[in-house]
């Protein structure tokens, strides 16, 4: 592979915002549990180990269901202020 080539990458757009309401319920699971539900989160995006997430409410499963990619992209443009 040619490293100096860039390589373009693409997420699929959450265009029903389903991204938001499960991370808006595997949050809330995280805190009624007594996790600091932020670094739970982010240690889960960072690393793909589901175990970061409490299977509490389904928590687990339901964060499987949204991309690591997409919720990275969100999170940039939300930061830097290009909310979609």
């Amino acid at each position: 592979m040619d490293m100096d080539k860039t390589i373009s990458f693409q997420v699929e757009k959450d265009t029903k915002g389903q991204a938001r309401d499960i991370l808006k319920k595997v949050y809330a699971a995280l805190v009624e549990k007594g996790y600091n539900p932020i670094n739970q989160i982010v240690g889960y995006i960072l690393s793909g180990d589901p175990t970061y997430i409490t299977s509490h409410n389904d928590a687990r499963n339901l964060i499987r269901l949204v991309d690591r990619d997409e919720l990275l992209e969100k999170m940039v443009k939300n930061y830097i202020g290009l909310e979609e």
